[in-house]
């Protein structure tokens, strides 16, 4: 049996990962998904790729091999967690394009599985509702604090096999 030992670099339950510097001009994605892996150690697992941004659109390239289940397709669970990851990443990148440097929990999130992902994959998160990043915008102004939905599409080639959404919630500032 091997025994583990934390180095100064594991995180520690409780202790809140260190924030990335607001981006000056337009956010480098490598440096972000290598943040996120410092903050978040699962994001390693997961077969990330390459992120990329377009419009309001944030996609993911992905590796099916460390999401295999025992089917040899495309493991739920993973798959869930990359989705509701890559909701969390729209949120957080789109606060960070406005110059604001906030907490960004889950709210509410489901998944509904369309076809098995047999083979890499990508993954797209945009808004729900096209006027979701201005109705954002409107509460943090007026409330310090607000609530978008989001919409993942995972697609093998041309194939829709998963559909995911989530709520996510920007905190207020802490006092």
């Amino acid at each position: 049996m091997t025994v583990q030992t934390q180095t100064p670099t594991q995180r520690q339950a409780g202790v809140p990962h260190p924030r990335l510097p607001l981006p000056e001009g337009a956010e480098d994605l490598v440096a972000f998904q290598r943040w996120l892996g410092d903050a978040i150690p699962m994001v390693s697992a997961l077969g990330i790729q390459a992120m990329k941004q377009q419009d309001a659109a944030l996609s993911w390239e992905l590796s099916l091999t460390p999401n295999l289940n025992d089917k040899g397709t495309g493991f739920g669970g993973a798959l869930t967690a990359q989705t509701t990851l890559q909701g969390w990443c729209w949120v957080t990148l789109w606060l960070r394009a406005q110059g604001i440097a906030r907490d960004v929990v889950v709210a509410e999130a489901s998944q509904r599985f369309l076809a098995p992902v047999t083979h890499d994959y990508r993954l797209i998160c945009t808004p729900s509702d096209p006027e979701g990043p201005t109705q954002l915008a409107a509460k943090l102004a007026e409330r310090g604090k607000g609530r978008i939905a989001v919409t993942q599409q995972l697609f093998c080639g041309d194939t829709l096999c998963l559909e995911a959404s989530g709520d996510y919630v920007v905190l207020p500032t802490k006092s």
